[in-house]
């Protein structure tokens, strides 16, 4: 994933940078808003270049909620999550309005930023992807988007929609370690109780329902303290 930073703040800038870059996106940082909107501009014209924005609300030269209008006035739907320090009900509306997709507030966890930056690549892309990627195969296990259906070795597996929204999170990278938190976060929303063990509960009853129709090791394993992992297929 692709992923531009506009934050003045530069211990926040740093952070982000190294951290989502250990992750594996490729990131673009800036510390100004007028640079960065004449870049994601640039940007939208090249069709293979797809980012999520990270843009602070309050920036030295241009208001961030200004700089979203901009893009969206210039016909850029890149997906925008808008960080702030105001947590009012009236300033999260206010940036919504302007053109933001989602909103953080300051401080934030960064399992909850990956899980809303991951939300909102999969909430994009869902409108620009073609239909050879409407099936996710790991192994036997076939989840088909369209239909909201699994099977595995041919069998029909019934999850709840739940259910069926963590399988997709963990089939989309296989291998994958996923913390309870992100999970929590994308499945669940931001809003929910960090404290709450329905994350355990759902993977034990997913878990449960995928391995009665295969054999030997779970599909999903734990990495205590860490989080789960969805097994990739053996090598053949």
């Amino acid at each position: 994933m692709h992923v531009i930073v506009v934050e003045d703040d530069l211990r926040i800038r740093d952070f982000l940078s190294r951290g989502l870059a250990a992750e594996g996106y490729q990131v673009e940082v800036f510390s100004e808003g007028q640079e960065a909107l004449l870049h994601i501009i640039q940007c939208a014209r090249e069709p293979d270049i797809q980012p999520v924005i990270i843009l602070d609300r309050l920036l030295p030269d241009i208001k961030g909620t200004d700089l979203c209008r901009s893009l969206r006035t210039a016909a850029v739907s890149y997906p925008v999550l808008m960080l702030t320090a105001l947590d009012s009900i009236e300033d999260r509306v206010s940036g919504l309005e302007s053109g933001a997709d989602d909103y953080l507030v300051k401080p934030f966890a960064f399992e909850e930023l990956l899980a809303r930056l991951s939300a909102l690549h999969r909430r994009y892309h869902g409108h620009h992807q073609p239909p050879s990627h409407s099936e996710l195969w790991v192994g036997d296990l076939c989840l088909n988007r369209e239909q909201r259906s699994v099977t595995r070795g041919g069998q029909r597996i019934d999850l709840t929609p739940k259910e069926l929204a963590i399988l997709e999170l963990l089939m989309t990278t296989p291998g994958k370690l996923y913390s309870r938190e992100r999970i929590l976060a994308s499945v669940w929303g931001a809003h929910e109780d960090p404290l709450t063990n329905i994350v355990n509960v759902y993977i034990r009853r997913l878990r449960a329902k995928l391995d009665t129709q295969g054999a030997g090791e779970s599909l999903i394993t734990t990495q205590r303290g860490f989080g789960y992992r969805l097994n990739p297929a053996p090598a053949e």
